[in-house]
C-alpha cells in the first residue's frame, strides 16, 4: 500500500523529468512488482536481496538506503519494491514537499513498525527539515520545541522503527552528515540496450501491443539508456499503431514514431540540438551554464539533470573549469565545423589559462 497524500512531482521535460499526472497511471502499471520482475541492474537487485533476507532474519527494518543517479533509472520503482517484499507500507512524498518541519513529523506519526519512507528529490529537504530527520533515522525520534523563550519546552516524539529510502539526481548536493546516515548506497547506471529491449517487451504485452525484435531495437537505442524514455516512446508507438490499424509496431513505425517526436538518428531532441549549436556559435566554447540556458531558453537546473548526462556519456560536449566544450563528435552530429585548436586560442583563450 502506498501512502503519498505530500507527493507532489514536479512536471519536467516530458522524455526525461518526472512523471506527469497524464502519464502517471500509464507509467505505474509498467512497473515491476518484484525483484524477480525488475531487468537490469544486477548488482543493485541483488544487493537489495541480500540486505532485506538479512534483516528479516533478524526481524528488524533494513538499513536506511539511498538511490542515486539520473531520472528514470528505476529508483521509485525499488523502493515501491522493497516495501511489497517486507510486505510493509510504503509512505511517499518528495524533499520540495517537506516545507517545514511539521511536514515531516506530520508523516513520521503515521508510520508503523517496519514501514519504508521513500523521499524523492531528497537533495532537495531544506536544512531544517533535514536536521530532524537526523534523529530519527539514527534514534528513532525527534525533539519537538514547543513555546519560545524562558517557557520553552522540549518534547521528544517517539518514531517507530522504519527504513528511509532516498532517491536523488545530485548526490552531491546531500550534506556529509546527511549522507553518512544512510547503511547502504546504490547508484543506478543507464541501461544497455539489450535490458532496454527486454523492457520494451514486457511492457509491450502488459500494453497486448505486439512488437517486432528490430522495432524494439531501434526504440532501445534511441532512449537514451533510460526505461522511461522507452516506455514513453513505446505509448507513443502504440497510438501510431493503433491509429494506423497496424498488427504490430513494426521497424518502420517505430521510426515514424521517433521522428514525428523530434528524436534523430543519435538519440538527440531539439534541446540537446539547441544546446550542441549555442556551443558550436561560440566557436566550440567554453561556455558557462548560465549563459547557455539564457540562449536555448531552459533553466539550468534541468540543461544539468536532464540533457547534460546524455551529452556527457556520448562524448558530444565535456566539462572544463571555464564552462561547456564542444567535442568534435559533438560538432558532427550537427553538421558544424570547429575552428582549428590555434584559431579557438585567439578567439577565446586557452581553456587551461
Amino acid at each position: 500500500m502506498v501512502d503519498d497524500h505530500l507527493y507532489r512531482p514536479e512536471a519536467l521535460d516530458p522524455f526525461h523529468g518526472e512523471t506527469t499526472a497524464e502519464e502517471a497511471p500509464f507509467e505505474n502499471a509498467l512497473r515491476p512488482g518484484a525483484l524477480t520482475d525488475f531487468i537490469g541492474q544486477e548488482r543493485v537487485v541483488q544487493n537489495l536481496r541480500l540486505a532485506i533476507a538479512a534483516a528479516q532474519g533478524r526481524g528488524e527494518p533494513p538499513d536506511h538506503i539511498l538511490f542515486s543517479g539520473p531520472p528514470g533509472l528505476g529508483k521509485t520503482s525499488l523502493s515501491r519494491i522493497l516495501a511489497k517484499e517486507l510486505d510493509s507500507r510504503l509512505h511517499a512524498t518528495s524533499g520540495p514537499a517537506l516545507e517545514r518541519p511539521k511536514d515531516l513529523v506530520g508523516l513520521l506519526t503515521h508510520i508503523e513498525r517496519g514501514d519504508v519512507l521513500f523521499i524523492d528529490e531528497i537533495h532537495r529537504i531544506p536544512t531544517v527539515v533535514e536536521e530532524y530527520l537526523y534523529s530519527a533515522m539514527e534514534d528513532y525520534s525527534v525533539d519537538i520545541t514547543l513555546d519560545t523563550g524562558p517557557h520553552a519546552r522540549l518534547i521528544t516524539l517517539p518514531v517507530k522503527p522504519f527504513t528511509l529510502v532516498g532517491a536523488t539526481t545530485r548526490e552531491g548536493l546531500l550534506s556529509a552528515p546527511f549522507r553518512a546516515r544512510f547503511g547502504l548506497f546504490e547508484r543506478l547506471d543507464p541501461y544497455p540496450v539489450a535490458d532496454l529491449v527486454r523492457i520494451l517487451q514486457r511492457a509491450a504485452k502488459l500494453l497486448n501491443l505486439v512488437i517486432e525484435d528490430d522495432a524494439a531495437e531501434l526504440l532501445a537505442q534511441r532512449s537514451r539508456g533510460t526505461p522511461r524514455v522507452a516506455g514513453r516512446f513505446l505509448r507513443r508507438g502504440r497510438d501510431w499503431v493503433q491509429v494506423q490499424g497496424l498488427p504490430a509496431m513494426n521497424l518502420e513505425a517505430a521510426a515514424t514514431t521517433l521522428e514525428r517526436l523530434g528524436i534523430d538518428a543519435h538519440g538527440l531532441e531539439e534541446m540537446d540540438r539547441r544546446m550542441l549549436r549555442c556551443l558550436a556559435a561560440q566557436a566550440g566554447g567554453p561556455v558557462a551554464i548560465k549563459t547557455m540556458a539564457a540562449v536555448v531558453g531552459e533553466t539550468e537546473d534541468t540543461l544539468q539533470d536532464v540533457y547534460e548526462p546524455h551529452l556527457l556519456r556520448s562524448g558530444y560536449i565535456q566539462k572544463t573549469a571555464r564552462g561547456r566544450v564542444l567535442t568534435p563528435a559533438g560538432a558532427k552530429v550537427i553538421g558544424a565545423e570547429l575552428p582549428h585548436p590555434t584559431s579557438r586560442e585567439g578567439a577565446g583563450g586557452n581553456l587551461f589559462s
